[in-house]
């Protein structure tokens, strides 16, 4: 029975990428027939990437039939994946997040969870010599992941790892990463065809703190006058989206790539006390710059305070 690859809904580049290198990985390397899944319509970065490299956006996942072979990547966390995750046959997990808890399996399996900025990373320590055989389109998608999820190794999250790897990958494929990534970080930055709901959910987690159920949404890009132009109608919306998500609130942090800061939103009273608690700000108005604040993995969620 072919496996399933896939990572974490509303995907981005790494939950793109990552399912296609490892499929790649087990069919030809490995030899066990596998395919990457999509679980939702990939952001505007992620879809670039695909195409930059020549590869199909994977379909996305529809239904997951009891005892499906799958193995889980760049997430761990059930409230990300489809319902019905405890009743596949859950290979492997290969993850860069902190462990969440709540996946049940049939059996023991393969975990892999590394402090590293992104999980194609973690895939390429993971095959060993055999990376070597990984094909230009592989690597494009390696090199892809990596500059995404460290926002051209901006974040706070880059190691050493991450980023030696890129340079290696950039190196063999005759690509100046600087070009490149401006080229990615524009596409992430076109969100002019998406409604105001659609950008909310693009990138977002959902996450809970001492009972306040929050979907933490990020929008990265080097255009953010372009996302708060529309910040009226965003702010509007974000009562909407968390009513129809199950949600108390929406939280919403555009990063500004270029001048490494976050603008936040502040739609209500609730939204003002968690921005102030969590991050030592003092708000006035429906706005407050974070300066230096970049990754919701580890300085937004952390810090979440109610």
């Amino acid at each position: 029975m072919t496996t399933l690859v896939f990572g974490h809904k509303a995907p981005d580049t790494d939950s793109t990428g990552s399912p296609l290198i490892w499929a790649w990985y087990l069919s030809e390397i490995r030899g066990e027939a596998a395919e990457a899944r999509l679980l939702g319509t990939p952001n505007t970065e992620a879809a670039f990437v695909a195409q930059r490299w020549g590869f199909e956006a994977p379909a996305v996942l529809d239904g997951l039939p009891e005892g499906q072979p799958v193995v889980i990547v760049d997430t761990n966390n059930p409230a990300e994946l489809p319902e019905g995750i405890n009743g596949a046959d859950i290979r492997s997990i290969i993850d860069h997040h902190k462990l969440t808890g709540g996946i049940e399996t049939k059996g023991p399996i393969d975990i892999t969870i590394r402090p590293l900025a992104c999980t194609a990373t973690i895939m390429h320590q993971m095959m060993g010599d055999h990376a070597d055989q990984m094909p230009e389109g592989i690597k494009g998608l390696m090199l892809s992941c990596i500059l995404s999820d460290t926002l051209e190794f901006r974040s706070p999250t880059t190691t050493e790892v991450d980023k030696a790897l890129a340079e290696a990958l950039a190196t063999e494929l005759g690509i100046s990463i600087p070009e490149y990534a401006a080229e990615m970080f524009a596409a992430k930055s076109d969100v002019s065809s998406f409604s105001d709901a659609e950008l909310l959910r693009m990138d977002s987690k959902e996450y809970e703190v001492d009972g306040t159920k929050f979907r933490v949404s990020v929008l990265e890009t080097t255009s953010p006058a372009t996302v708060l132009d529309r910040k009226a109608s965003l702010l509007e919306a974000m009562g909407t989206v968390a009513a129809e998500d199950g949600a108390d609130e929406v939280l919403l942090f555009v990063v500004d790539i270029l001048n490494e800061e976050a603008t936040m939103l502040i739609p209500n009273d609730r939204v003002k006390t968690v921005a102030e608690k969590s991050f030592g700000a003092t708000v006035e108005g429906d706005t407050v710059v974070l300066p230096g604040v970049m990754s919701r993995k580890k300085q937004i969620i952390p810090a979440l305070k109610v």
